[in-house]
């Protein structure tokens, strides 16, 4: 008799992941889909880091690595965070994972307890609320729209705040919205932090290269938050390194050290090539990827551009990451066929059936008006995919 745990059973799958399983079926029966729902660079991983990982083969880096990461690479990493960010870190706080996934799901599992309240600004990520809820923790989303920019009010994570809340977590730049905290948005969010010292903020910074402004910030800045920060990055999307599965954190002693226990009895140390490689990446300046910065920026600019001359899609203005997170409720309650469109997850179907391109439902990511849509992918096919979302949307009325 078969028999799954609660915690499994009420799940949810990754609905990135599930869109992006559907679109590979339908390729193989032979339909033409263009895939604009998995968020991976599509350029290759730069030769430079991949010749490091050869020599790491070749140096026969194949034995059991420390839990927390080769000393030289947690160096490497600290040493950016000052070059890049003028943070200090001593590499003792840093942890290195299996990607910037078992990263959070490490500290997650460190620091909550059963009906420990950790407050999400929406839109987030897919796996920020179901890792919570895997650790037996309770989500409590913040809500923002298009007409902020998808920024939070300072106000509303103020009277969200209660006796249980162990954790705030957010990114910048954002996955989904392409949203890039300010100084002054990271400030204010941390004058309000300051006030709960028994709170941890999570800064998810994964995308922190892939920044069209140019300078990014992180609120580990501000003296009255540092201790109570951790922040997650990796070499996944900077470096285009997804397979790779490398990411970390910067964080407190404390929560390193717990970082490190919880890994050391779930996967223990990570890929020894894969760390070498990453080496590579974190120890060169950030100018050598500066193409691919360029390039999806030209990609964002013709995506947005695209999208704003569709009727009845409202897109922002996203200022990093690969996505653009357009409103799209005008649409709901409009048919075709004699079938009714209610909501963002059946208009993402809908455009998956009618116009051959893959898109996310916004209510994945805690946004019900919206779709998200990734631009890492050609020129030529972003065209193409908003001319046939164009096509697929005519025909509802």
């Amino acid at each position: 008799m078969e028999h799954i745990a609660t915690r499994i059973k009420t799940m949810l799958p990754s609905a990135t992941l599930e869109m992006a399983q559907k679109s590979r079926e339908l390729k193989q029966q032979g339909v033409d889909i263009i895939s604009l729902s998995l968020g991976e660079p599509d350029f290759d991983t730069p030769d430079y880091i991949k010749e490091a990982g050869i020599r790491a083969i070749e140096k026969n880096y194949s034995k059991y690595p420390p839990v927390p990461g080769y000393m030289e690479l947690r160096e490497a990493i600290a040493h950016k965070l000052k070059r890049d960010n003028n943070l200090e870190y001593k590499p003792s706080q840093v942890v290195v994972s299996t990607g910037a996934k078992q990263s959070l799901a490490n500290i997650f599992l460190s620091v909550l307890d059963p009906g420990d309240e950790v407050i999400i600004f929406a839109p987030y990520w897919v796996t920020y609320f179901e890792q919570v809820k895997l650790a037996e923790g309770v989500p409590v989303v913040i809500q923002s729209d298009i007409s902020t920019d998808f920024k939070i009010n300072v106000k509303e994570l103020e009277e969200a705040i209660t006796e249980k809340t162990k954790l705030v977590i957010f990114s910048s730049p954002c996955n989904p919205s392409g949203t890039v905290f300010t100084k002054e948005d990271l400030r204010e969010i941390a004058q309000v932090i300051a006030n709960y010292p028994e709170i941890t903020i999570i800064s998810d910074e994964i995308y922190e290269l892939i920044n069209f402004d140019g300078t990014h910030e992180s609120i580990a800045q501000f003296p009255e938050v540092k201790e109570q920060t951790v922040i997650v990055n990796g070499v996944s999307k900077g470096f285009s390194m997804t397979g790779w599965r490398i990411g970390y954190i910067a964080a407190p002693q404390w929560l390193a050290d717990a970082c490190i226990k919880a890994q050391g009895q779930i996967t223990s140390g990570t890929s020894t090539v894969s760390q070498m490689a990453a080496l590579e990446a974190i120890a060169n300046s950030p100018e050598k990827i500066r193409y691919m910065v360029e390039e999806f920026k030209e990609r964002k600019e013709l995506v947005v551009a695209g999208l704003n001359e569709i009727e009845g899609v409202e897109c922002n203005n996203p200022q990093g990451a690969f996505y653009v997170f357009p409103d799209v409720s005008s649409y709901f309650g409009k048919s075709y066929q004699g079938k009714t469109i209610r909501n963002a997850s059946e208009l993402a179907l809908f455009i998956l059936e009618q116009g051959q391109v893959s898109v996310v439902t916004g209510e994945a990511f805690g946004s019900d008006t919206t779709i998200r849509i990734s631009y890492a992918s050609s020129k030529e096919s972003l065209v193409e995919a908003i001319k046939r979302i164009k096509n697929s949307l005519t025909l509802l009325n």
